[in-house]
């Protein structure tokens, strides 16, 4: 059966928070759908927090990060505080 189509994967979706930052400790922090690397104690809990507050959210609508659009969740990124970088504004 050369021609067997392989089962699909389910998609997956990750947030990444990188902490540039730092104080000399090494911080790691994983979740079901983010991994957060870096950072004073500060930053990296500002990150873990948000993280939390989006997984929070998406579960109010009763989706997975990998289910909702680059729209939503900029939507949702917003209401937890963070915005997206435009570089054109450096």
């Amino acid at each position: 059966m050369a021609n067997a189509k392989k089962p699909s994967k389910p998609a997956k979706a990750v947030l990444l928070g990188v902490g540039l930052d730092s104080d000399g400790h090494k911080r790691v922090t994983t979740g079901k759908n983010f991994a957060l690397v870096g950072g004073t104690a500060e930053t990296h809990g500002a990150m873990t927090e948000k993280a939390i507050k989006i997984n929070e959210k998406l579960a109010k609508r009763g989706k997975e990060l990998h289910e909702v659009s680059r729209e939503e969740f900029d939507d949702i990124a917003h209401d937890v505080g963070l915005q997206r970088h435009d570089p054109s504004r450096n």
